[in-house]
Order: structure tokens, then C-alpha cells, then sequence
């Protein structure tokens, strides 16, 4: 330990074959360490570089003790702190890819229009047909899940569902062609 003290007090003075003798006892340490922690050979190589050139740079940093256990607190920190970069750089952004423009007021009543005729349309459906058509397409159940919540035959939910939807349309399309 004593001459890792001597090699850091010489590294600290600019000394460069200090710096070699402790680059050759402690890379396969300091490699090692973050070879296990990324995963990654080459991003392995490039963390090592950047704690030996931290300890180059910056031999103060190391205050005394065991320069291994420094060494590989510093490469293990240096490792995790890459890892954890990459998980931030790769995370799904919490923001939508395809964000609505400005909201065109034209648009925006044609749509309220558009909707309150279908909410009109699905009004004047038998219950039963509303109801199946609602949970499944709003509601987002598939046609079994309806079948099972109602107690009723799938074959039977698939019929009001196909009727109401075929008597949506035609309401509809009256509406729009309508003057």
C-alpha cells in the first residue's frame, strides 16, 4: 500500500512512468469491474480510459486509504453511471411522437358536429345493440368479454353488434347526405 502511496504522490508531480506502473497493476482491476457492469467490451475500454485519465488528471481526488478500493469505486461509479445514462437515452418518451397542431377551429367543430351525430345515432339503437356496440368499441372488451359480462351467447352479442353498426351507418350516412 505504502508504495501505491509513492506512485500517487509522484503521479501528482507529473511523474508519467508512475502513472505507467500503477495504469499496469490496476487496468485488468479497473477493466474487469466495468466489463461486469455494461456488458460491453468496448464501452468497457472507454470507461477504464476515463478512470485512469481521472486519476492522470486528478490525483488529489484520491485522499488515501487503499488505492484498489478507490480505484474500483471509481470504475464501478463510472460504470453505473454509463448504464444509467443509456436507460434515460432509451426510455420511451413520456411525450407523444405525434403531438396535435394548433387546434384549427373549423376542424375542431366539423369534429364536435361528427360526434354528437354519432352519439345521436348510438342514442336511438335498441339498448341491447348500444350497450354491446358501447363495450366494445368504447369501452375497449372484446366480443367474449361482452358476452360474459351481459350473460349472453357470443353468437347473440355478434348479431347487435353487426345489426347496430350496420343501423349506425345507415343513420349516419343519411346525415351526410343529407342537405
Amino acid at each position: 500500500m505504502s508504495d501505491d502511496h509513492e506512485l500517487m504522490r509522484r503521479v501528482a508531480a507529473a511523474d508519467k512512468a508512475a502513472f505507467a506502473a500503477l495504469y499496469d497493476r490496476y487496468v485488468n482491476l479497473v477493466y474487469g469491474i466495468c466489463r461486469r457492469i455494461v456488458g460491453d467490451p468496448v464501452a468497457a475500454e472507454d470507461i477504464t480510459q476515463s478512470v485512469f485519465l481521472t486519476l492522470w488528471s486528478k490525483p488529489h481526488a484520491f485522499s488515501g486509504g487503499s488505492l484498489t478500493a478507490w480505484l474500483a469505486r471509481v470504475a464501478r461509479n463510472a460504470a453505473l453511471d454509463v448504464v444509467r445514462s443509456a436507460a434515460v437515452r432509451t426510455r420511451e418518451s413520456d411525450m407523444p411522437v405525434d403531438l396535435p397542431a394548433p387546434i384549427d377551429v373549423e376542424e375542431e367543430v366539423v369534429s364536435r358536429v361528427q360526434a354528437t351525430a354519432v352519439s345521436e345515432a348510438l342514442r336511438r339503437l335498441p339498448a341491447e345493440q348500444r350497450e354491446a356496440i358501447e363495450q366494445a368499441y368504447f369501452g375497449g372488451l372484446s366480443y367474449r368479454e361482452v358476452a360474459e359480462r351481459s350473460g349472453t351467447p357470443l353468437g347473440t352479442i355478434k348479431s347487435r353488434i353487426r345489426s347496430g353498426l350496420r343501423q349506425l351507418w345507415e343513420a349516419l350516412s343519411q346525415q351526410v347526405t343529407a342537405p
